[in-house]
């Protein structure tokens, strides 16, 4: 579904002189032209992020869980797309479900001016892991995880997540490899592990 907006044109000012916003009216119908500051903290994309995840939160209720939202623009179309997932994996009609709830969220705050897209699905088998609850979700199972830098004469590790904090996780490596902690520094990917 493609959600339209108001028709906006903004233009960006670095370190304007009276540090406010203006409005110029351009005398074309249905056409705004806006001023707006950049001011130190979040980009207009992380504050419809932040803005979305609320009220996607709002929504959701046992036994469904969110995953994670992004705010993307791909071969310049605007997409909103949101995962979420519930014990034993989320159905189409789940997705459908929360999608029409979301949308009159979405619809009522009037938070996008763009015309955008709107998803709604799981979060998908090579789904990264990227904030606490995905290692929270994974401890017990198996993932996969890849280095920037050759460690033990290879970049690519298998095996169940058994520990994590802020700077390190550790696998109990597949194939009797042991015990091995890695720095969170030295990944550049760690997702569940499948196989087909």
């Amino acid at each position: 579904m493609v959600r339209v907006g108001r028709e906006v044109h903004s233009y960006f000012v670095q370190n304007p002189p009276s540090g406010r916003t203006t409005r110029e009216d351009t005398g074309f119908p249905g056409s705004v032209h806006t001023v707006r500051c950049r001011r130190r903290g979040m980009s207009r994309k992380e504050n419809i992020e932040k803005r979305a995840e609320e009220l996607l939160m709002s929504v959701l209720e046992p036994p469904y869980e969110f995953v994670d939202l992004e705010y993307v623009k791909e071969a310049g179309t605007w997409y909103l797309r949101a995962y979420c997932d519930k014990e034993g994996g989320i159905t189409v009609d789940d997705c459908e479900l929360i999608s029409r709830a979301f949308e009159e969220k979405l619809d009522a705050a009037d938070l996008i001016s763009d015309a955008y897209v709107l998803e709604v699905s799981s979060p998908g088998l090579g789904r990264p892991l990227k904030k606490e609850r995905d290692y929270r979700r994974a401890l017990g199972q198996r993932v996969e995880v890849h280095t920037y830098r050759i460690i033990d004469h290879e970049k690519s590790f298998t095996g169940v997540l058994t520990d994590y904090d802020d700077s390190t996780v550790t696998l109990d490596l597949d194939d009797d490899g042991g015990k091995k902690s890695f720095a969170r520094e030295d990944i550049s990917l760690i997702r569940m592990a499948f196989d087909f």
